[in-house]
């Protein structure tokens, strides 16, 4: 059986730019349409020449090689054509292949926000599109507010479409600006479109107020629209838009979609799912969403004993698709709830293998439930875990031992009278029988005991030169001053490996050190055999 072609348009460049806080630099948007590339979408919308020295500058020269390069703008202001409206025409002599306007289908913003008529508007459409296919560009049309607009004058709306695509443009989107239609009311409006428009040319634009993006998406197509619009981790104003990198592997893994519908995402290019969605939260400087679905390092990590138990037996009893079809992997877990079979598979992933009726097994079991009991969780400190189960079993090296620390704050006024804060600690420690006393500043008492600890580490300093610490988090777990603190330490070094550690204490010092220390020990665990 044939199947329907989809068509992707990515716009992460332009209505994800209007996420608030993000800022993308001329760097990172050429960075960043290299990873739409090698995703495979089919149109790259990368801004709005003219709006601003960045876009502009983006939109000097083609910036794509197999994705349709496409420039976003307004339709032609009234009363000028559309060949004297120096908006258009910037988009139009701009490098893009296509040309995206945008039109209102609402007859209440038509009025509101561009003090025009209805019969003006649909006049300008025309004349743009028209202009913008003389010039050789492909034309498309978002038909914004469209759903709202169906639904207070669905005339006017429908005129809209039709006026489009008798001007002759390739696709007409309709798009759910405010982001509030529910799922059933697309799928009906989109079969009224159809009435008078082919589903090859009509487009879907949801917004995510609802939650429901993807869903509208999903839905729209199941009505006979082909072109889908979203952006990377559904990034965009307000709640976002359409999430591509949880909208391709429904559309591409599951047989519903996939039996009746293709895309250009082959399959090599769905394995770089997780990396390109991680990379692109990388490029924002933000942590990728843990839970995010496909792509999360929890979307195919299992806690409970039972669970992990049946995993492996058959992966498919608590995966809905196996995570190497996009490039994550299985994460099972060690916590409260975990069981033998959990162990098994995280000692594994640090090359410790253990038969299942081994009693050292229900040793460390033991211990990491009374551990996680006393406010530690090893869910997201896998190499805490790995120091502890070598510990427990009796494999880890005495690297070294740590006899003593302090960390001093002060703050006082230099000799120029002004009020600064002075940070120092003091580490000792012995290594192979020898006591080492080190001293360093700070910018706070953390990062000077990192210093101080790491400053002379004697016969293995050389194996930590290259270790620094890239993230500390701290959580208070059951309120006030005085609380339990949960410290993470992640630490990265030339390898490109990350890790994280983990310390528990009342003291929030104390909980960092130990996480500290355990990140060095883990550092020397990893250059041991070499």
């Amino acid at each position: 059986m044939s199947r329907d072609r989809l068509y992707l348009f990515d716009t992460t460049l332009r209505d994800g730019a209007q996420t608030a806080g993000i800022e993308f630099s001329l760097e990172d948007k050429i960075a960043i349409t290299g990873l739409l590339e090698e995703l495979g979408v089919d149109y790259i919308e990368g801004g709005y020449p003219g709006a601003n020295p960045v876009d502009t500058g983006f939109f000097e020269r083609k910036r794509t090689r197999n994705a349709t390069f496409t420039a976003f703008g307004m339709t032609k202001r009234a009363g000028r054509s559309a060949a004297n409206d120096p908006g258009v025409m910037g988009l139009i002599n701009s490098a893009a292949d296509a040309t995206c306007f945008v039109a209102k289908a609402w007859d209440y913003q038509v009025e509101l926000a561009l003090n025009s008529t209805t019969d003006e508007h649909l006049e300008g459409i025309a004349d743009t599109v028209r202009t913008a296919i003389a010039a050789g560009k492909e034309a498309l049309v978002d038909l914004e507010h469209f759903f709202d607009g169906y639904k207070a004058n669905p005339v006017y709306a429908l005129d809209c479409v039709k006026t489009a695509l008798e001007a002759g443009a390739r696709w007409v989107v309709l798009c759910d600006t405010n982001g509030g239609t529910m799922p059933s009311e697309v799928r009906e409006i989109v079969g009224d479109v159809l009435k008078v428009a082919p589903g090859d040319h009509l487009g879907i634009h949801p917004h995510d107020d609802t939650g429901q993006a993807v869903a509208n998406a999903l839905a729209a197509v199941e009505a006979g629209v082909r072109q889908v619009q979203g952006t990377l981790n559904g990034l965009g104003e307000r709640c976002g838009n359409t999430n591509l990198v949880t909208l391709i592997p429904n559309l591409v893994l599951k047989p519903y979609y996939a039996e009746r519908f293709e895309t250009g995402i082959a399959p090599g290019q769905l394995e770089r799912l997780t990396h390109i969605s991680r990379v692109f939260d990388d490029r924002l400087n933000r942590a990728p969403a843990r839970q995010a679905p496909y792509v999360g390092v929890s979307a195919f990590a299992t806690k409970a004993g039972i669970h992990a138990s049946a995993l492996l037996k058959d992966f498919s009893t608590y995966e809905h698709v196996p995570p190497e079809s996009v490039g994550n992997e299985r994460s099972i877990m060690v916590s409260q709830q975990a069981g033998k079979s959990n162990l098994l598979t995280a000692l594994a992933r640090h090359g410790i293998h253990l038969e299942k009726d081994d009693p050292r097994l229900e040793k460390l079991l033991a211990h990491v439930k009374e551990r996680e009991a006393r406010g530690y969780s090893y869910d997201g400190a896998d190499a805490s875990f790995c120091v502890l189960a070598r510990r427990v079993l009796g494999t880890l090296p005495d690297f070294f031992q740590v006899e003593h620390y302090r960390a001093m704050v002060e703050r006082r006024h230099n000799a120029l009278g002004e009020e600064v804060t002075v940070t120092e600690a003091v580490v000792k420690i012995r290594v192979e029988g020898e006591l080492l006393m080190s001293v360093a500043e700070g910018n706070g008492p953390v990062n000077a005991l990192d210093l101080a600890l790491r400053k002379d580490l004697g016969i293995y300093s050389s194996r930590i030169e290259d270790l620094e610490l890239a993230d500390f988090k701290v959580r208070i777990l059951d309120g006030g001053t005085g609380a339990v603190t949960r410290v993470l330490v992640e630490s990265r070094d030339d390898s490109g490996e990350r890790w994280v550690t983990i310390g528990v204490s009342p003291n929030i010092i104390d909980a960092s050190f130990e996480a500290l220390y355990e990140s060095i020990t883990y550092k020397l665990l990893k250059t041991e055999a070499a």
